[in-house]
C-alpha cells in the first residue's frame, strides 16, 4: 500500500511539475507580420468623354434668385447714391457760381470759394470710393451666397444627363478663356438656370419699365413721338 502511494505521488509529482514550469515560463511573443505586398497600380483608362459647357457666372446673374439678390442689394445703397449725386450736383453748381463771378471780385473772395469747391470735391471722392468699396463687398458676398447653390445645381444636371466634364467660358475678364470653340449644343447654360428656378421657388422678377418715348424732328418740322417697340 505504502509503495503504490508513493509510486502515485512520485507519478502526480512528474505530471504537475511540468504543468507549473509551464504556466511560470512567459508565453514567446507573436511573430510580426508579413509587410502586405504593394497594391498594384491601374493605369488611368481613357474613355469617351461628353463635355458641357456652361457661362457660370452669367447663368448664376440669370437665376430668379441672382436677379432678385442684386435688385435687393442696389436698393440698399439708393440712399448713398442720391446723397452722392446730391453733393456732386452742389460741386458742379459752386463751380458755375465762380465762373460767373464778376471781374471787380476780389481774389480773396475766389479764393474762398476755390477752397470751398475743392472740400467739397475731396469729400465726394472719399464717399464715393466708401460707397462703392461697401457696395462690391455686399454683391459679392450676395453672388457667392447664390453662386454655391447654382453650382450645386449645374453638378447634378451633369450627372444625371451623363456628361463627364464641365467647364466654364467667361469666368473673368483677368483671365483668358481656356475654351475657343464648343458646338452650341453642349451649352447647358439656360437649362441649368431653368432647373435651379425650378428647385428654388423664387419667381421672375417684374419685367423693367419700358423705355420713355424718344421724340424727333422730321424734316418738315413736326414734332413725331415713336412708341416703344
Amino acid at each position: 500500500m505504502n509503495r503504490t502511494l508513493i509510486l502515485a505521488t512520485a507519478l502526480a509529482a512528474g505530471l504537475v511539475s511540468p504543468i507549473l514550469s509551464a504556466q511560470a515560463t512567459p508565453a514567446p511573443a507573436p511573430a510580426a507580420p508579413a509587410a502586405a505586398a504593394p497594391a498594384p497600380v491601374v493605369p488611368p483608362q481613357a474613355f469617351p468623354a461628353k463635355v458641357a459647357i456652361i457661362a457660370f457666372n452669367q447663368a448664376v446673374v440669370a437665376t430668379n434668385e441672382g436677379q432678385r439678390a442684386i435688385a435687393e442689394v442696389g436698393k440698399k445703397y439708393e440712399p448713398q447714391k442720391k446723397k452722392l449725386d446730391d453733393l456732386n450736383t452742389e460741386v458742379e453748381s459752386l463751380k458755375k457760381q465762380v465762373q460767373a463771378l464778376p471781374a471787380t471780385t476780389s481774389d480773396e473772395e475766389r479764393a474762398k470759394r476755390y477752397k470751398d469747391i475743392d472740400v467739397k470735391e475731396k469729400q465726394l471722392q472719399r464717399d464715393g470710393e466708401d460707397a462703392s468699396n461697401s457696395y462690391n463687398t455686399d454683391l459679392q458676398e450676395a453672388f457667392g451666397k447664390v453662386a454655391q447653390k447654382v453650382g450645386a445645381t449645374a453638378v447634378k444636371y451633369c450627372e444625371d444627363n451623363g456628361f463627364s466634364l464641365l467647364m466654364n467660358v467667361g469666368a473673368n475678364q483677368q483671365q483668358p478663356d481656356p475654351v475657343l470653340w464648343f458646338d452650341q449644343k453642349t451649352d447647358i447654360t439656360q437649362a441649368v438656370i431653368n432647373a435651379y428656378n425650378a428647385s428654388s421657388g423664387i419667381t421672375a422678377p417684374p419685367p423693367s419699365a419700358p423705355a420713355p418715348a424718344r421724340r424727333t424732328t422730321p424734316a418738315g418740322g413736326a414734332t413725331t413721338t415713336k412708341k416703344p417697340q
